[in-house]
Protein backbone atom coordinates (compact mmCIF):
# COMPACT_ATOMS: atom_id res chain seq x y z
CA UNK A 1 0.00 0.00 0.00
CA UNK A 2 1.69 3.40 -1.19
CA UNK A 3 1.60 6.24 1.45
CA UNK A 4 0.42 9.74 0.40
CA UNK A 5 2.99 12.12 -0.77
CA UNK A 6 4.80 14.00 2.08
CA UNK A 7 5.88 16.47 0.09
CA UNK A 8 9.90 15.15 0.06
CA UNK A 9 11.35 15.18 -3.21
CA UNK A 10 13.76 12.41 -4.04
CA UNK A 11 16.64 11.80 -6.60
CA UNK A 12 17.93 8.47 -7.37
CA UNK A 13 21.76 8.20 -8.98
CA UNK A 14 22.32 4.99 -10.34
CA UNK A 15 26.03 3.87 -11.11
CA UNK A 16 25.15 1.37 -13.50
CA UNK A 17 28.76 -0.57 -13.85
CA UNK A 18 30.05 -0.16 -10.15
CA UNK A 19 26.79 -2.21 -8.72
CA UNK A 20 26.59 -4.26 -11.38
CA UNK A 21 30.34 -5.46 -10.97
CA UNK A 22 29.41 -5.84 -7.43
CA UNK A 23 26.97 -8.30 -7.05
CA UNK A 24 23.83 -6.35 -8.55
CA UNK A 25 23.60 -8.16 -11.47
CA UNK A 26 20.49 -9.25 -11.21
CA UNK A 27 19.21 -6.26 -8.75
CA UNK A 28 15.76 -4.92 -9.13
CA UNK A 29 14.82 -1.32 -10.51
CA UNK A 30 11.39 -1.27 -9.19
CA UNK A 31 12.38 -2.40 -5.88
CA UNK A 32 14.72 0.61 -5.57
CA UNK A 33 12.01 2.76 -6.38
CA UNK A 34 10.12 1.61 -4.01
CA UNK A 35 13.04 2.02 -1.33
CA UNK A 36 13.97 5.04 -2.10
CA UNK A 37 10.01 6.66 -2.01
CA UNK A 38 9.44 4.44 0.89
CA UNK A 39 7.93 7.28 3.16
CA UNK A 40 5.53 8.75 0.69
CA UNK A 41 8.04 10.30 -1.26
CA UNK A 42 8.21 11.79 -4.80
CA UNK A 43 11.16 10.27 -7.51
CA UNK A 44 11.68 13.71 -8.88
CA UNK A 45 14.89 12.30 -10.73
CA UNK A 46 15.42 9.10 -11.46
CA UNK A 47 18.70 8.62 -12.85
CA UNK A 48 20.91 5.56 -14.03
CA UNK A 49 24.46 5.81 -15.74
CA UNK A 50 25.48 2.70 -18.19
CA UNK A 51 28.01 1.89 -20.49
CA UNK A 52 28.03 0.68 -23.74
CA UNK A 53 30.04 -1.06 -26.40
CA UNK A 54 28.87 0.12 -29.39
CA UNK A 55 32.35 -1.40 -31.08
CA UNK A 56 31.41 -5.03 -29.65
CA UNK A 57 27.30 -4.40 -30.14
CA UNK A 58 28.10 -3.80 -33.84
CA UNK A 59 29.78 -7.57 -34.23
CA UNK A 60 27.37 -8.89 -31.13
CA UNK A 61 23.86 -9.14 -31.96
CA UNK A 62 23.25 -11.08 -28.28
CA UNK A 63 24.99 -8.18 -26.37
CA UNK A 64 23.56 -5.18 -28.61
CA UNK A 65 19.67 -6.58 -27.57
CA UNK A 66 20.33 -7.43 -24.26
CA UNK A 67 21.47 -4.03 -23.59
CA UNK A 68 18.63 -2.32 -25.58
CA UNK A 69 15.96 -4.46 -23.83
CA UNK A 70 17.57 -3.88 -20.31
CA UNK A 71 17.80 0.14 -21.18
CA UNK A 72 13.60 -0.40 -22.12
CA UNK A 73 13.22 -1.81 -18.78
CA UNK A 74 14.72 1.00 -16.96
CA UNK A 75 13.18 3.81 -19.05
CA UNK A 76 9.66 1.61 -18.27
CA UNK A 77 10.23 1.71 -14.54
CA UNK A 78 10.59 5.65 -15.20
CA UNK A 79 14.28 5.93 -14.84
CA UNK A 80 16.30 8.26 -17.49
CA UNK A 81 19.10 6.12 -18.63
CA UNK A 82 22.67 8.27 -19.66
CA UNK A 83 24.41 5.94 -21.53
CA UNK A 84 28.42 6.17 -21.66
CA UNK A 85 30.13 4.39 -25.06
CA UNK A 86 33.47 2.74 -24.04
CA UNK A 87 36.27 4.28 -26.04
CA UNK A 88 39.08 1.43 -26.51
CA UNK A 89 42.84 2.75 -26.51
CA UNK A 90 46.47 1.22 -26.78
CA UNK A 91 48.58 1.81 -24.05
CA UNK A 92 52.88 2.42 -24.68
CA UNK A 93 53.24 -2.17 -23.88
CA UNK A 94 50.57 -2.47 -26.56
CA UNK A 95 47.43 -3.21 -24.36
CA UNK A 96 43.94 -2.55 -25.67
CA UNK A 97 42.44 -0.71 -22.74
CA UNK A 98 38.58 0.38 -22.53
CA UNK A 99 37.41 3.38 -20.76
CA UNK A 100 33.75 4.50 -20.33
CA UNK A 101 33.83 6.61 -16.75
CA UNK A 102 30.01 7.74 -15.86
CA UNK A 103 31.25 8.85 -12.13
CA UNK A 104 31.75 12.25 -13.46
CA UNK A 105 28.40 12.77 -15.15
CA UNK A 106 26.91 11.06 -12.00
CA UNK A 107 28.30 13.80 -10.10
CA UNK A 108 27.42 16.84 -12.29
CA UNK A 109 23.59 15.94 -12.54
CA UNK A 110 23.75 15.50 -8.71
CA UNK A 111 25.19 18.50 -7.98
CA UNK A 112 23.02 20.50 -10.44
CA UNK A 113 19.79 18.93 -10.03
CA UNK A 114 20.11 18.44 -6.39
CA UNK A 115 18.94 22.10 -5.89
CA UNK A 116 15.91 20.77 -6.10
CA UNK A 117 16.03 17.50 -3.97
CA UNK A 118 15.05 17.24 -0.49
CA UNK A 119 16.84 13.50 -0.19
CA UNK A 120 19.42 12.01 -2.65
CA UNK A 121 20.37 8.03 -3.03
CA UNK A 122 23.45 7.12 -4.76
CA UNK A 123 23.74 3.39 -5.51
CA UNK A 124 27.33 2.83 -5.46
CA UNK A 125 30.23 1.89 -3.05
CA UNK A 126 32.85 4.11 -5.01
CA UNK A 127 34.94 6.48 -2.90
CA UNK A 128 34.98 9.06 -5.53
CA UNK A 129 31.49 10.49 -4.56
CA UNK A 130 32.34 11.16 -1.05
CA UNK A 131 32.85 14.95 -1.94
CA UNK A 132 29.80 14.82 -3.70
CA UNK A 133 27.90 13.95 -1.00
CA UNK A 134 29.49 16.68 1.40
CA UNK A 135 28.35 19.01 -1.31
CA UNK A 136 24.56 17.66 -1.61
CA UNK A 137 24.85 17.33 2.83
CA UNK A 138 26.00 20.97 2.23
CA UNK A 139 22.85 22.11 -0.07
CA UNK A 140 20.33 20.78 2.68
CA UNK A 141 19.81 17.71 1.01
CA UNK A 142 19.76 14.31 2.92
CA UNK A 143 22.26 11.90 1.72
CA UNK A 144 21.31 8.07 1.70
CA UNK A 145 24.35 5.33 -0.02
CA UNK A 146 22.93 1.90 -1.12
CA UNK A 147 25.91 -0.22 -1.83
CA UNK A 148 27.08 -4.18 -2.20
CA UNK A 149 30.46 -5.47 -2.44
CA UNK A 150 33.49 -3.35 -2.45
CA UNK A 151 31.98 0.02 -0.54
CA UNK A 152 34.32 2.27 0.70
CA UNK A 153 33.94 2.95 4.34
CA UNK A 154 34.52 6.66 3.98
CA UNK A 155 31.52 7.01 1.32
CA UNK A 156 29.98 4.51 4.71
CA UNK A 157 30.67 7.43 6.94
CA UNK A 158 29.76 10.27 5.39
CA UNK A 159 25.93 9.10 4.24
CA UNK A 160 23.22 10.33 6.31
CA UNK A 161 22.12 6.39 6.39
CA UNK A 162 24.00 3.57 4.53
CA UNK A 163 22.17 0.39 3.94
CA UNK A 164 23.79 -2.74 2.20
CA UNK A 165 21.27 -3.81 -0.96
CA UNK A 166 21.73 -7.10 -0.20
CA UNK A 167 19.40 -6.58 3.53
CA UNK A 168 16.17 -4.73 1.37
CA UNK A 169 14.28 -7.41 0.69
CA UNK A 170 13.90 -8.43 -2.99
CA UNK A 171 16.24 -5.66 -4.08
CA UNK A 172 18.62 -8.81 -4.87
CA UNK A 173 16.82 -11.66 -5.54
CA UNK A 174 17.41 -15.15 -3.84
CA UNK A 175 18.48 -17.56 -5.72
CA UNK A 176 16.56 -21.01 -4.66
CA UNK A 177 18.24 -23.07 -7.72
CA UNK A 178 15.08 -23.99 -8.73
CA UNK A 179 13.72 -25.52 -5.26
CA UNK A 180 10.42 -23.86 -5.48
CA UNK A 181 8.14 -23.21 -8.68
CA UNK A 182 6.41 -20.40 -6.24
CA UNK A 183 9.33 -19.38 -3.77
CA UNK A 184 7.86 -18.23 -0.04
CA UNK A 185 7.68 -14.25 0.24
CA UNK A 186 10.11 -13.10 1.78
CA UNK A 187 10.32 -13.48 5.87
CA UNK A 188 7.60 -16.50 5.64
CA UNK A 189 9.11 -19.36 7.51
CA UNK A 190 10.80 -21.31 4.69
CA UNK A 191 11.99 -18.04 2.62
CA UNK A 192 15.66 -17.27 3.01
CA UNK A 193 16.08 -13.45 4.02
CA UNK A 194 19.56 -11.75 4.63
CA UNK A 195 20.87 -9.94 7.94
CA UNK A 196 23.57 -9.84 10.05
CA UNK A 197 24.38 -10.82 13.72
CA UNK A 198 24.13 -7.93 16.25
CA UNK A 199 24.46 -10.10 19.38
CA UNK A 200 26.25 -13.14 20.21
CA UNK A 201 27.15 -15.45 23.12
CA UNK A 202 30.10 -17.09 23.53
CA UNK A 203 28.16 -19.97 24.30
CA UNK A 204 27.39 -21.15 21.45
CA UNK A 205 24.35 -18.83 19.53
CA UNK A 206 23.16 -15.79 18.69
CA UNK A 207 20.72 -13.31 16.93
CA UNK A 208 20.40 -11.68 13.31
CA UNK A 209 18.60 -8.58 12.66
CA UNK A 210 16.82 -8.50 9.33
CA UNK A 211 14.79 -6.32 7.47
CA UNK A 212 11.04 -7.23 6.58
CA UNK A 213 9.65 -5.23 4.74
CA UNK A 214 10.22 -2.01 3.19
CA UNK A 215 9.31 0.85 5.97
CA UNK A 216 9.96 4.61 6.63
CA UNK A 217 10.07 3.54 9.93
CA UNK A 218 13.99 2.25 9.62
CA UNK A 219 15.51 3.45 12.46
CA UNK A 220 13.24 1.84 14.78
CA UNK A 221 15.78 -1.26 15.14
CA UNK A 222 14.08 -2.63 18.20
CA UNK A 223 11.89 -5.35 16.80
CA UNK A 224 9.18 -5.38 20.17
CA UNK A 225 8.25 -1.73 18.81
CA UNK A 226 5.21 -2.25 16.89
CA UNK A 227 6.51 -0.39 13.66
CA UNK A 228 9.87 -1.75 13.34
CA UNK A 229 10.50 -3.08 9.97
CA UNK A 230 12.92 -5.82 11.59
CA UNK A 231 12.75 -8.83 12.20
CA UNK A 232 15.09 -10.97 14.79
CA UNK A 233 15.85 -14.49 14.63
CA UNK A 234 17.66 -16.75 16.83
CA UNK A 235 20.76 -18.89 15.32
CA UNK A 236 23.33 -21.75 16.43
CA UNK A 237 27.01 -21.18 15.65
CA UNK A 238 26.82 -25.07 14.21
CA UNK A 239 24.70 -23.38 11.47
CA UNK A 240 27.32 -20.78 10.29
CA UNK A 241 29.30 -21.18 7.24
CA UNK A 242 33.20 -22.35 7.46
CA UNK A 243 34.25 -18.98 6.10
CA UNK A 244 32.56 -16.89 9.50
CA UNK A 245 34.52 -17.11 12.68
CA UNK A 246 32.01 -17.37 15.50
CA UNK A 247 35.17 -15.06 17.55
CA UNK A 248 34.35 -11.96 14.91
CA UNK A 249 30.75 -11.55 15.98
CA UNK A 250 28.83 -9.87 16.14
CA UNK A 251 29.60 -7.58 13.69
CA UNK A 252 27.72 -5.65 10.93
CA UNK A 253 30.82 -6.51 8.55
CA UNK A 254 29.07 -10.13 7.32
CA UNK A 255 25.77 -10.03 5.74
CA UNK A 256 24.91 -13.47 6.53
CA UNK A 257 21.49 -15.21 3.68
CA UNK A 258 19.48 -18.17 5.70
CA UNK A 259 16.25 -19.38 5.74
CA UNK A 260 13.56 -19.09 8.31
CA UNK A 261 13.30 -22.28 9.57
CA UNK A 262 11.14 -23.40 13.05
CA UNK A 263 13.00 -22.96 15.94
CA UNK A 264 13.99 -25.84 17.86
CA UNK A 265 13.35 -23.98 21.62
CA UNK A 266 9.84 -23.98 21.47
CA UNK A 267 7.64 -21.93 19.22
CA UNK A 268 9.97 -19.22 17.17
CA UNK A 269 11.92 -19.54 14.44
CA UNK A 270 15.47 -19.72 14.07
CA UNK A 271 18.41 -19.49 11.35
CA UNK A 272 19.59 -22.42 9.49
CA UNK A 273 21.31 -23.32 6.46
CA UNK A 274 23.14 -20.22 6.54
CA UNK A 275 25.35 -18.30 3.83
CA UNK A 276 27.70 -15.56 3.96
CA UNK A 277 26.58 -13.32 1.34
CA UNK A 278 29.19 -10.37 1.74
CA UNK A 279 32.05 -9.57 3.80
CA UNK A 280 32.45 -5.16 3.95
Amino acid sequence: MSLPYNGLKVGVFVDVANIYMNGGQRMQYDVLREFACRDGAEPQRLNTYVTYDKERADDDEEYRKGAQNFHSALRDLGYKVNVKEIHWYIDEQGNRIAKANSDLDLAVDALLQGDHLDRVLIASGDGDFVQVVRALQNKGCRLEIIGLENVSARLKQEADLYISGFLIPNLIPVDYDGRYEQPPAWGEIGSRVRGWCYWHSDQGYGFIRYMKKISPALWITDTRHPESPYGTVFFHDSNLPTSVNPANLPSRSYILEFELGKSDRGSGIQAVEIDLVSRS
